[in-house]
């Protein structure tokens, strides 16, 4: 199985621990959620530790479907991981990282590593449209933060 990358950062004018603070809400991924985007928040995680799982429905077109999400990887401040156990991937893997930097503020980094079903056909007919999609979805969640923390 081939996977892609994705990365987007972005510098966020508060500390580690207050942006992680707000990622740990269970509600914030309504926050960050594209308002262009057919989704419905089916299961809100408890907390964002290992085991965590988050249920959403989404659609392609006129067909839904769910995706899972279980967080497999947490460190207080720093960094959390969430992998699709169900859903529209071959494989998703989603690291959110918070690094401190030396003006005390936080570079918010999403990494993504994913899959598309079908292989090599579904890289052929969907690549193109899937990155683009991801820019503008974490385009998206990156100005909310920014607005949220940098007082936009």
């Amino acid at each position: 199985m081939k996977t892609r990358k994705f990365i987007k950062q972005t510098e966020l004018e508060a500390a580690p621990e207050v942006v992680f603070a707000f990622h740990e809400q269970p509600q914030a991924i309504s926050a960050l959620l594209p308002p262009w985007e057919r989704t419905a928040v089916i299961q809100y995680p408890n907390d964002i530790k290992v085991g965590a799982q988050t249920i959403i429905k989404t659609y392609l077109g006129p067909f839904a479907q769910t995706w899972e999400a279980e967080h497999t990887e947490y460190i207080a401040n720093r960094l959390f991981v969430d992998v699709q156990r169900k859903g529209p991937f071959a494989y998703w893997q989603h690291r959110h990282r918070f690094e401190p930097t030396a003006n005390g503020t936080t570079m918010m980094i999403d990494e993504i590593e994913y899959a598309l079903p079908l292989g090599w056909l579904g890289n052929l007919i969907g690549g193109a449209l899937v990155k683009a999609k991801l820019q503008k979805v974490f385009d998206y969640r990156h100005q909310v933060l920014v607005e949220k923390f940098n007082g936009v």
